[in-house]
């Protein structure tokens, strides 16, 4: 088996807090990240497909992996508030692992490629990445 990974970037907005815990305890919990107004990251996005090249050499075509990536995420995603915006998300705390677990649900939700999909993983800030193997 071999992977291709596709590499994808989009800007977004969130706030940390959950309804559960007082608004000290999301304070002390969340940090900076509980500013009441949110605050915004340049997320990038990995996308990596596993399967047998074809036929063409290729695992899938890279241009329909994107176009794939773009349609079921990034324009849902893209300049959005995460906490707002984003069906998703809704009722969850808008951390990046949940927002990995949203990307996984919605290329899920159309995926029609011949190559499975093997992980996500979106990075916040150079300290802060998630891989989320798909299931």
């Amino acid at each position: 088996m071999m992977t291709l990974t596709r590499r994808y970037r989009f800007a977004a907005s969130h706030r940390l807090n959950t309804d559960a815990l007082t608004p000290e305890q999301n304070a002390r919990l969340y940090g900076k990240c509980n500013n009441p107004f949110g605050h915004g990251h340049d997320y990038v996005l990995d996308v990596t497909v596993e399967g047998a090249p074809g036929a063409s050499g290729q695992i899938v075509q890279r241009e329909t992996l994107d176009q794939c990536v773009s349609q079921q995420v990034l324009r849902h995603l893209d300049h959005r508030n995460l906490n707002c915006d984003v069906p998703e998300l809704h009722g969850k705390v808008a951390t990046t692992e949940n927002l990995a677990l949203a990307i996984e649900k919605m290329l899920k939700a159309s995926w029609t490629l011949p190559a499975k999909l093997a992980h996500v993983r979106i990075s916040e800030t150079d300290r802060n990445a998630f891989l989320l193997e798909t299931r």
